[in-house]
């Protein structure tokens, strides 16, 4: 007999993948704890209070979203797809109204009284479920979105373009590369068309390259990267590419094995943002190469479960959820890794369940929740 898609019996779901996810957010926070002790003595005189506030604005809320996640049967994603989509477009709208503010030159958060929030963060979960589900729709409409110019094409630039504009207002431009490649290969993969593709990545192209020409502090960027990769003998290191320095730095004194947790020199005073986007030099510091390695490591064997439950989902919708949310973390990862290792420019983005900040937390554990769901119906 032959399941139906929409059958909810299910199996345990993959205690791999739920492994890896478990490994990273524990790990993340010990090595918050560690990064972020001097920070919170000297802001709040607290030593923990980064952790705390990560606990109980992050981890929390996390828990409740990988639950709810992990246990909502996920073809009722498919059904919300619409209005979490406006909903997060909204909130996206409202960041540039008196409810948002600012923080290091960039209009990201909203502030809802109680809590501040990241709208770019949760618009990665429902845009990937908002083109999981118009991909998958039914009534002879599929397959018409993937080979169609006006039926599948077309909507799929506007919609993504709308995305990628409200962003660059912020602006963040890492994350509409995160949001829009990842959304670009669940469209490939779905059965579009390689011209599409293709055209796609021509306009992102030109369209990346126009947001670059026009903000100096990004021509900045890019230069201090292209000076520091090939010459970084020509990069002042205590002005352009302080950041970068300190970074490597950090990276290259713990050696093999590490100067030891909680030993790290560099995140006091030197090294810029050491608990949300620098925290992998300190993590490399304190516990080496090894200890690097090993944490990319649980990032791959996220990426590969990822992929086998993905090609082991009954249905498109789900299918293309899993590609979408796994592809989402492990970019984000790799840019991250990239960026603050030197092989990238500095782009800001924090390392998925490692880095500080509650928004990023609970939305990627959301996304590991619906994954687990998923993976019980394979």
């Amino acid at each position: 007999m032959v399941k139906s898609q929409w059958s909810k019996q299910g199996h345990h779901p993959d205690y791999v993948f739920i492994s890896c996810i478990v490994i990273l957010v524990v790990f993340g926070l010990v090595m918050l704890s560690s990064a972020s002790s001097d920070l919170g003595k000297i802001k709040f005189n607290d030593t923990y209070f980064y952790l705390k506030h990560q606990l109980l604005y992050g981890l929390s809320l996390g828990i409740l979203g990988f639950l709810a996640g992990s246990l909502i049967y996920y073809r009722w994603w498919q059904k919300l797809a619409v209005p979490l989509l406006l909903l997060s477009l909204l909130a996206l709208i409202l960041v540039f109204t008196p409810l948002g503010f600012s923080h290091g030159g960039s209009n990201r958060w909203l502030n809802l009284g109680f809590l501040s929030v990241q709208p770019a963060e949760i618009l990665k979960f429902s845009f990937i479920v908002y083109l999981a589900a118009w991909l998958s729709s039914k009534k002879g409409k599929s397959s018409y979105r993937q080979t169609n110019i006006l039926s599948g094409y077309l909507p799929f630039l506007i919609i993504s373009g709308l995305v990628a504009f409200l962003i660059y207002r912020q602006p963040s431009t890492t994350t509409i590369i995160i949001i829009m490649s990842s959304g670009l290969l669940v469209y490939f993969t779905s059965g579009a068309r390689l011209s599409f593709v293709l055209g796609t990545i021509f306009l992102g192209l030109i369209a990346l390259t126009l947001a670059i020409s026009f903000s100096q502090y990004r021509l900045e960027r890019i230069e201090t990267y292209v000076k520091t990769f090939f010459g970084p003998e020509a990069v002042d290191s205590q002005v352009k590419g302080y950041h970068i320095s300190q970074a490597k730095m950090a990276i290259g004194s713990g050696g093999l094995w590490g100067v030891g947790f909680g030993k790290s020199t560099t995140k006091f005073k030197y090294l810029p943002e050491p608990i949300s986007d620098s925290i992998f030099a300190v993590i490399a510091e304190e516990l080496g190469f090894v200890g690097a390695i090993l944490l990319i490591g649980v990032f791959i064997l996220l990426f590969i479960r990822g992929i086998m439950i993905a090609k082991n989902s009954r249905n498109q919708f789900a299918k293309l959820t899993v590609i979408g949310f796994i592809l989402i973390i492990t970019i984000q990862a790799f840019i991250n890794v990239a960026a603050i290792s030197g092989l990238l420019p500095l782009t800001g983005v924090p390392l998925p369940f490692i880095s500080y900040g509650g928004t990023s937390l609970a939305i990627f554990l959301t996304m590991a929740g619906v994954i687990a769901n998923i993976s019980k119906y394979t």
